[in-house]
């Protein structure tokens, strides 16, 4: 995170005596990432966050990835899935994965989480297609809306409480830190004047939760590592912290408020970026002023992906170079495979002044690959779709561009 924030009662100063009403200690923990490098929080628990009742049974959790599918284009229609199962784990399909990031869809039907979650290897970024709620956690409450992005850095025990009506999400699982970009900060880590969002977008925990109950109960946690969901019962609520400080907490920020770079010709699209990882980024595609130069063509030229893997995730609007693409669909264009708009679609672009495009794009430098849950959702035809005779299906949402 980019900035210390501080919730509750905590003592002057870190590692001291810090007592509660009975005299007691206050049990100290420190969560952080990197070792003792990385940003950090110092959390304030009235019980020990360690005391484990009993250990369960652990249940296989993880995608199968296809490495042995053809290179080629790929297009996932997920649009028409309104719902992917219960609760917030078990509505989960990813859809693409490699060892750096996965991405997922989750159509949740259940509200609440009846058990806690967190994940020990990932940071998880939800996209908030459809649907509103807030985030619980161990450092307060996180109220999130559509178009928002959801950062909950790993380890982080936490629950989603959904409002009523539907549910979208597009969920970002990576498996280094999830930052905001380095370009955009200077050398203290303030976002600096030329980034396209600042600290006032960013909206951490606003409400500590603070579960007093002193006799000892049963609290499930599910730990998602390696492949598994691994259960623990500890006998006092996670969410017993009295107070935190630090850098290491989770956050929301709305697509909404990312403000788009733009130029008098066609801008390449790193300027698109919202988030960076180990080997990918997390790029915004917002409504915007098209390019100003009087020969300027609006339409992306055609590009080679050299190092990357270009995930585009489509979220509302006209996208003016793809023809047949959904809401909610994913279009996969993989290194070694030159792409760009379809036909007839770079001189439609010609004298058109704006978009009201919004997607979300991940870029990785390892190569993707499409899961088994991906499969009933693939577009077989979608690698055909440049040849000029091709017939678009024409999209049940709105018609799309990368």
């Amino acid at each position: 995170m980019a900035y210390y924030h501080r919730l509750g009662q905590i003592p002057r100063k870190r590692h001291t005596q810090f007592r509660q009403p009975d005299g007691t200690l206050y049990a100290e923990q420190l969560v952080g990432t990197l070792g003792f490098h990385g940003v950090s929080s110092l959390l304030y628990h009235i019980h020990p966050p360690t005391q484990i009742k009993s250990v369960g049974e652990p249940l296989p959790y993880g995608p199968k990835l296809l490495k042995d599918r053809p290179l080629a284009p790929s297009h996932l229609r997920t649009l028409a899935q309104t719902t992917t199962g219960g609760d917030y784990l078990a509505a989960r399909q990813t859809m693409l994965g490699n060892a750096d990031v996965t991405m997922s869809i989750c159509n949740p039907t259940e509200r609440r989480m009846q058990y806690y979650y967190k994940n020990a290897l990932a940071d998880e970024v939800i996209f908030v297609h459809e649907g509103s709620g807030e985030l619980w956690s161990q450092l307060g409450i996180v109220r999130f809306e559509p178009g928002d992005y959801v950062v909950i850095p790993r380890t982080i025990i936490h629950q989603l409480h959904f409002d009523e009506g539907p549910v979208r999400l597009l969920i970002i699982e990576s498996f280094s830190p999830v930052e905001t970009c380095r370009r955009y900060r200077n050398h203290f880590g303030q976002l600096l004047e030329h980034s396209p969002y600042c600290e006032r977008d960013i909206r951490p925990p606003a409400e500590l939760i603070t579960d007093d109950v002193q006799e000892s109960g049963e609290y499930l946690v599910k730990i998602k590592k390696e492949g598994f969901l691994h259960q623990l019962t500890y006998a006092h609520s996670p969410f017993d912290v009295v107070g935190w400080d630090g850098y290491f907490y989770p956050y929301a920020t709305s697509i909404h408020d990312f403000e788009p770079i733009t130029g008098r010709l066609h801008q390449p699209p790193p300027v698109h970026q919202h988030f960076e990882a180990h080997n990918f980024v997390i790029c915004s595609f917002v409504p915007r002023l098209f390019d100003y130069h009087p020969l300027s063509i609006p339409a992306p030229y055609n590009h080679s992906n050299v190092d990357s893997d270009e995930v585009l995730y489509y979220v509302a609007g006209n996208f003016m170079s793809r023809k047949g693409i959904d809401l909610a669909s994913f279009t996969v264009h993989p290194s070694g495979i030159p792409h760009g708009p379809h036909p007839g679609t770079v001189e439609a672009s010609l004298g058109k002044k704006e978009t009201h495009e919004l997607a979300v794009m991940v870029d990785t430098f390892r190569p993707l690959y499409l899961t088994e849950a991906a499969l009933p959702y693939l577009d077989e035809k979608y690698p055909m779709s440049w040849n000029p005779d091709f017939k678009h299906e024409p999209p049940r949402a709105a018609d799309m561009m990368d």
